[in-house]
């Protein structure tokens, strides 16, 4: 049995990217639905974001108490019930996918139900069971996102090798976890388990941890990490890998040595591939895939007419933010608004919710210099800002870079407590092409952690204040 509706653009997927660009879409007067097979809120709100972030927010809330001596504050017998921290994970992302779909209804889209697959240029058909209705479109988004990458020999199975959805319900918590793949993803999950004392071994291919950002923040994340008792080994790769009756065992192979170790437990954090299987891209023969992502231009159409794709399927970097704002540039030109702007990749702030945080925007120094600029660079310490001592958290730096020229901040890199807060500071001024002059001037409050970044700034230009 086949139904049959007609809109002015159909949306496939209800994640970040999709949600919002129904949203949008419908307050442009197109009429949208969106096809969602899951729970809106992709996996960002599902699996991804949020609750991974209330998972670390009891994380470190238990290391806060763990370490309270410190505050002048005493307390035994700390016990934490992981079945409750799981829980909570859950309830916060219940609620907000609760909220995502209330917003759709607010703004009159039609959320369809179902396995949705391109049917031709200007059709998709949505398998609900037994019924497929069909969906005219004179426009079509794919918005259907990714998924956690599997390595040739060790692939998540949900028992002895999780991805990131396995190792966000665990029944019980492992003795020992082996980590994977350093991103954030990877150093999230190490930062979790770590703080409620399981043995964590992290490897990594690359000679560096957090590979993608500044290499002082890799390094001075690598030196707290392993003082919180993270074992990490970097330009490594697992050999010898065995699944066996109560263990795992694996051999972790550097140029320098051979180390062979047990593990509960496997997480898997090596990168994303798109979801572009099942979507019926074969019956477009103009759309193109490579490395499993979709190819598009800088207002994400597709090389098939009013076909387009936006967020993780696209490519990455695969942050939520960065899908949302591809959402309303996409949405935007089709619904024909004039003067709208690609978006600036060097724009995209990126966050690990660790501890410490991590954050960061732009280009990191070898970038910069491998660019071709002259660039003056600043930096400032935590231990020198009055609200990080007296937050107890002198842990940290802020990093800034510019063009020695032209004075444009073309980067910034913080690593400490809550910069992941602060980072926002910086992408505003980025966004509107701040100059150092316009950072010097700027006046900060005191006592805050955001002075910092006042401080790198005048350290870049030899005008620092406090240290």
């Amino acid at each position: 049995m086949t139904d049959k509706k007609t809109y002015d653009l159909v949306i496939l997927g209800g994640g970040p990217a999709g949600y919002v660009a129904a949203i949008r879409a419908s307050q442009l007067g197109l009429r949208t639905a969106c096809v969602e097979k899951d729970n809106v809120g992709g996996i960002c709100l599902n699996w991804g974001c949020i609750p991974t972030k209330a998972l670390l927010k009891s994380a470190e809330v238990f290391h806060l108490i763990s370490n309270v001596d410190k505050y002048g504050i005493s307390a035994e017998n700390i016990k934490f019930d992981i079945e409750k921290i799981i829980k909570r994970s859950r309830d916060v992302s219940k609620k907000l996918t609760k909220g995502v779909n209330y917003l759709l209804k607010k703004n009159k889209v039609d959320l369809i139900k179902g396995h949705g697959k391109i049917g031709g240029p200007n059709k998709l058909l949505v398998d609900q069971n037994n019924k497929v209705i069909e969906l005219g479109a004179n426009n079509i988004i794919l918005a259907t996102g990714a998924r956690s990458r599997n390595l040739e020999n060790i692939k998540s199975d949900g028992v002895n090798i999780w991805n990131y959805k396995h190792a966000m319900l665990p029944d019980k918590l492992p003795s020992s976890i082996l980590v994977i793949g350093s991103g954030a993803i990877g150093v999230e999950f190490a930062t979790f388990y770590n703080a409620f004392n399981v043995d964590v071994t992290i490897v990594e291919l690359q000679n560096r941890i957090l590979p993608v950002e500044d290499e002082e923040v890799s390094d001075f994340a690598k030196k707290i990490f392993k003082k919180s008792g993270i074992d990490i080994h970097c330009g490594s790769n697992i050999e010898n890998f065995k699944i066996n009756k109560s263990s795992i065992s694996a051999s972790i192979v550097s140029k320098e040595n051979k180390i062979s170790k047990e593990f509960d437990k496997v997480i898997l954090a090596v990168g994303i591939q798109g979801n572009v299987e099942d979507i019926g891209l074969e019956t477009v023969s103009k759309i193109k895939i490579n490395k499993s992502h979709i190819e598009v231009d800088e207002f994400y159409r597709t090389g098939q007419d009013n076909i387009f794709a936006i967020g993780d399927v696209v490519g990455p970097p695969w942050l939520a933010h960065k899908a949302m704002h591809e959402a309303i540039i996409c949405v935007e030109k089709i619904a024909n608004i004039k003067n709208i702007n690609p978006l600036d990749s060097s724009n995209i702030p990126g966050c690990t919710y660790s501890i410490p945080q991590i954050a960061s925007i732009g280009l990191t120094e070898s970038q910069a210099k491998v660019n071709g600029y002259d660039i003056k660079v600043g930096r400032f310490p935590f231990k020198a800002n009055g609200k990080a001592i007296a937050l107890g958290e002198e842990e940290g730096f802020i990093k800034t870079i510019f063009d020695s020229s032209t004075g444009e901040l073309i980067g910034a890199h913080m690593i400490g407590t809550d910069v992941t807060e602060l980072i926002q500071g910086y992408s505003i001024a980025k966004n509107i092409e701040a100059t150092e002059e316009d950072l010097l001037h700027t006046i900060f409050p005191h006592p805050t952690l955001s002075e910092m970044m006042h401080e790198s700034v005048l350290d870049a230009f030899g005008k620092t204040l406090h240290i």
